[in-house]
């Protein structure tokens, strides 16, 4: 199953590594060094994530202005945030929650609060995704005979007419399309979601005056006489009439709009339509959107009388004004909204615009007016229920959730693939082909192990055999029960997957290998260079070694006069001339933004392969003069750990700066009795002994 994606923010890189080793085993984490980098990832993929956890303070943009960037663009409805954070005031606090945070956690980081809010955040969306399918089903449940009725009624229209029976649904879903696009773009139509529901489905009665149209007249195949056309053009008063006529429902808003539709969706912006000659806005906004959406899926439709119409000519044709004239603003949605209906009319179906619609508007209900924080992350939870569908299809895992009311076992597409059965299988102890499949005891050991889960104790990870399309091998059962908040609670159902030993073990050493690179350079991180550190040092005194820490100079002006992507390049850049200028028992490592460290194994003196590596850094990236200042120590003792040389190194580098950049120092021992270096370093260190590392700030 998916990992729930987490994103990180904090401007330490020390604070980010400590939270995402809480959390890495079971969500997907994803970190940000700052406010500005986060609303970039933000943009990119922000409703991928359940969760963002937020510091205040960072250089940029802080975390107050993520927050009222999330709110601006409604982000903030859909992803919950919970505040990281050393402070404390009051007021801090109150403006976080003002500006939609959830939940506050304060540094030093406690594992198991952490974990706990986290997770309650998670479950508590579950719970209001629960309500928002109980919301859908009920509206769903009452809409659907109406809607069928009018579906019963307007296909009947499109069986004497001779069409495909989807020009009506076909209507229905553009018409709701643009009508989302035109509120969008502007504040001059304020219609509502319950109205936008009303005039989509109002839109199927569009041409059902088109009953008293003769069929001589209505299937035609070639071109109307004058007189047939003057006949054709009365079916818009004909279905105004029928619904005017029905005298007990006339009031009701579905009638009344799809009166405006029946008798004016052929009335033009130039007033050169009929019935009325109407202009401009005197035509209702209802009319004119289906009078756009009927044009359009006519001409990209097969009819009795021509061939279908490419859509991308079909589009060509309604905005050069060959098929009337139409409100600008409109022309403008189709245009902006074309990509989407296109590919709604191949594959759309009558029950997809339905639920579609439901959707929308049990969302439209939930974000009325005093919401609480809870209700706004309903949304997400569809979006990460279709995303979990989609990755369950491309991983090719055998996945599935057991629901014990019912005793219902749903399987993955793949993992009803692989045992020769439905997706869904009902009393799976008795299913014949999947008991042939697995052993007819194998589902009576799961329901062992299942039962024996408790609400503090919900996972269980067993190996075992399975003889799977003929061939036995042994897979790992990984399952997590779900319990009622009943009391006492109920066993409710479990999620889980069969995961086979040799691939996971694959895959293990594979995410261990990405866990210590840096994913823009591929050289080593800081988890994996000290870990090689530490492998190396102890070999000492046998053999020798230099510790330099580098910064690039300047970097910070290539990020703003030439962007971010150019100051990728140069860290790119930057790995590439180390990888050339060192050797293969040398380590290389980006240990946080434009920070790398090398480590040197060395015979002889140190001097001038420090300095051939210094000259190799240096250089130009286009019109970017790309320096660095080096802090360089060389290990003299057997006692000295990784933050020891670290340390020393950073020294030097300190040195190196403040004598103007663009150079390199050896660590002196009489440099660390210097106040204004030491202090300077020391906060470099805070995070690692459990302090605050930017109390600085």
């Amino acid at each position: 199953m998916a990992k729930e994606s987490i994103l990180i923010v904090d401007d330490s890189e020390m604070n980010r590594s400590i939270l995402t080793d809480m959390l890495i085993d079971e969500f997907d984490v994803t970190e940000a060094e700052d406010g500005e980098a986060a609303l970039t990832i933000l943009k990119e993929k922000g409703r991928k994530f359940s969760l963002v956890l937020l510091d205040i303070v960072m250089p940029k943009k802080d975390g107050f202005d993520v927050l009222a960037e999330m709110n601006r663009v409604h982000l903030i409805e859909e992803v919950p945030v919970i505040m990281v954070s050393a402070e404390r005031a009051s007021a801090q606090i109150e403006r976080a929650y003002e500006l939609g945070a959830t939940d506050f956690i304060m540094r030093p980081f406690d594992a198991s609060i952490v974990h706990r809010r986290v997770l309650n955040t998670i479950l508590l969306y579950a719970k209001q995704k629960k309500l928002l399918g109980i919301i859908e089903d009920q509206i769903y449940e009452k809409e659907e005979n109406s809607r069928l009725m009018v579906d019963i009624l307007s296909h009947i229209v499109e069986f004497r007419n001779g069409e495909s029976g989807l020009h009506i649904q076909h209507v229905r879903v553009i018409t709701e399309y643009l009508l989302r696009q035109l509120v969008k773009k502007t504040d001059r139509y304020p219609l509502t979601e319950e109205e936008i529901s009303v005039i989509a489905m109002a839109s199927a009665l569009h041409d059902i005056g088109k009953i008293g149209i003769d069929d001589k007249i209505l299937n035609k195949p070639g071109k109307l006489t004058a007189e047939e056309f003057a006949v054709m053009k009365t079916h818009s008063m004909i279905g105004a009439k029928m619904l005017e006529n029905l005298s007990v429902h006339a009031e009701h808003p579905i009638v009344r709009t799809a009166y405006e539709i029946c008798r004016w969706h052929h009335e033009r912006y130039d007033g050169r339509g009929y019935p009325d000659g109407l202009k401009g806005d005197d035509i209702p906004i209802s009319a004119q959107i289906v009078a756009l959406a009927d044009v359009y899926d006519a001409l990209t439709s097969e009819r009795v009388y021509k061939p279908p119409i490419p859509y991308e000519e079909a589009m060509r044709m309604i905005l050069s004004g060959q098929c009337g004239a139409f409100n600008p603003l409109l022309l403008e949605c189709l245009s902006d909204e074309f990509v989407r209906i296109r590919d709604m009319l191949v594959r759309d179906t009558n029950e997809k615009a339905a639920r579609h619609e439901i959707h929308n508007f049990a969302e439209a209900v939930l974000h009325s007016k005093g919401r609480s924080a809870s209700e706004r992350t309903l949304k997400l939870l569809d979006y990460e229920r279709m995303k979990f569908n989609f990755y369950a299809e491309l991983t090719e895992e055998i996945q599935f959730e057991y629901i014990v009311e019912g005793d219902i076992l749903r399987l993955s597409p793949w993992g009803a693939k692989k045992f020769g059965v439905e997706t869904e299988v009902f009393h799976p102890a008795e299913n014949e082909t999947l008991c042939a499949v697995l052993g007819k005891d194998w589902f009576a050991s799961f329901s062992e192990f299942f039962r024996k889960t408790t609400p503090g104790a919900p996972d269980f990870h067993i190996e075992c055999e399975v003889p799977i399309g003929g061939e036995r091998r042994w897979y790992k059962l990984i399952v997590r029960s779900f319990w009622s908040d009943d009391i006492p609670p109920r066993l409710v159902n479990a999620i889980g997957k069969l995961v086979d030993v040799h691939d996971m073990h694959t895959m293990v050493n594979e995410l261990k290998e990405l866990s210590i690179r840096d994913p823009l350079t591929g050289l080593m991180n800081r988890t994996g260079v000290q870990e090689g550190i530490e492998r190396k040092i102890g070999t000492f005194p046998a053999h020798k070694y230099a510790f330099a820490v580098l910064d690039i100079d300047f970097f910070k002006s290539a990020n703003d006069e030439y962007g971010h992507l150019f100051g990728d390049r140069v860290l790119s850049e930057m790995a590439e001339r180390l990888i050339h200028s060192t050797r293969a028992g040398d380590l290389c490592a980006r240990i946080g933004g434009d920070e790398f460290l090398i480590v040197f194994e060395y015979n002889t003196d140190i001097q001038p392969i420090i300095a051939r590596v210094f000259k190799a850094l240096c250089g130009k990236v286009d019109d970017f003069e790309l320096t660095v200042s080096m802090g360089v120590v060389e290990m003299t003792d057997a006692s000295e750990s990784y933050r020891d040389l670290f340390r020393k190194a950073d020294i030097a580098l300190y040195v190196s700066k403040r004598s103007g950049r663009a150079q390199y120092t050896f660590f002196d021992p009489a440099m660390a009795s210097d106040p204004s270096l030491t202090s300077m370093v020391a906060d470099r260190f805070e995070g690692e002994e459990g302090e605050e590392h930017h109390d600085k700030k």
